[in-house]
């Protein structure tokens, strides 16, 4: 989807479904080449490289930028250096270890997710400007959901892209917490930052752009109040998103294997303990899956979970 006018010109939105974050591309002036912010899962990376083509209509793709290097928001890098021969900036801290491409580090091994390997060719850090076209995009630090996560404002025109800092019913999981590191604060300090800057809209890392910013600071504050007074039910609900990414991921997958993926993963077991589960990990994870299911996130049928 192109944005409306009320938006900036030149910036087209691809709103992809939750496995993938959303594609930003912000087109260049002639000779330039476009940039695209985050590039999706590595499970749509093919259907990336088709929009991002179709929404580029001929124009060269000179750069991806990435917000923060979870595999939603970074799984399509490859892809596309492969289709474009495009450069990879991405937040600080990281470079070392996308080098190296240490799971560990890069929290892939701990969350159990997949990610296609890619190089990265500069590092974007907050205070630093992304000109694109006639147009500057400053980079502005957004920890609490990733301590890395950057966010970045045209302030001309008063858009701004949040990646997981903000969404218009909520904001990303917390992941610092589910390792003990205190970053609620974090959370409600880039919430601050985003009503100091009063954009006109938001473009979100998942979920449709959006102008009522007022409205959805309010619920993200409300939700972060919740989260802050019951640190068990932003664990609970972690481990709900944990287990549901990986079946979004997987499509399909036999309950057994599932619950072995679960007793596997160092992240779902810890979240596990912090949600209050004293039991094995499959018992708690059963609960959870219930609870999705009855939800209407998840559908079992046959030893089988299918994602909804």
């Amino acid at each position: 989807m192109t944005l409306p006018d009320t938006a900036l010109p030149g910036v087209t939105l691809l709103e992809r479904g939750w496995l993938s974050a959303n594609n930003v591309l912000l087109h260049g002036a002639p000779g330039e080449g476009a940039t695209v912010i985050d590039t999706g899962h590595s499970v749509h990376a093919a259907q990336t490289v088709a929009l991002v083509a179709k929404a580029l209509d001929g124009e060269p793709l000179a750069r991806i930028v990435n917000t923060h290097l979870h595999s939603d928001h970074c799984g399509g890098n490859a892809a596309l250096q492969a289709a474009h021969g495009a450069a990879v900036w991405i937040p600080p801290n990281q470079a070392d270890a996308v080098a190296r491409w240490d799971l560990d580090v890069l929290t892939y091994r701990a969350t159990g997710q997949r990610c296609d390997r890619f190089r990265h060719d500069s590092v974007l850090r907050p205070g630093e400007v992304l000109h694109v076209g006639t147009r500057r995009w400053d980079a502005l630090a957004a920890p609490g959901h990733d301590p890395a996560s950057i966010m970045l404002f045209d302030a001309d025109a008063g858009v701004l892209v949040s990646a997981d800092a903000l969404w218009q019913n909520g904001f990303g999981v917390v992941f610092p917490e589910l390792d003990g590191v205190d970053a609620f604060g974090e959370v409600g300090e880039v919430l601050e930052l985003i009503t100091r800057l009063d954009p006109r809209m938001v473009i979100p890392g998942h979920g449709p752009a959006f102008t009522d910013v007022g409205t959805a600071l309010k619920r993200a504050r409300q939700r972060l109040s919740k989260f802050i007074a019951d640190p068990l039910l932003h664990a609970r609900h972690a481990a709900k998103v944990l287990l549901k990414y990986h079946v979004m991921e997987e499509r399909q997958q036999a309950l057994e294997d599932l619950l072995n993926w679960a007793e596997g993963t160092s992240l779902v077991v810890g979240t596990l303990e912090r949600a209050g589960f004293c039991a094995p990990p499959r018992t708690g994870c059963q609960t959870l899956l219930a609870e999705l299911v009855a939800a209407g996130a998840l559908r079992i049928q046959e030893q089988v979970v299918y994602d909804v």
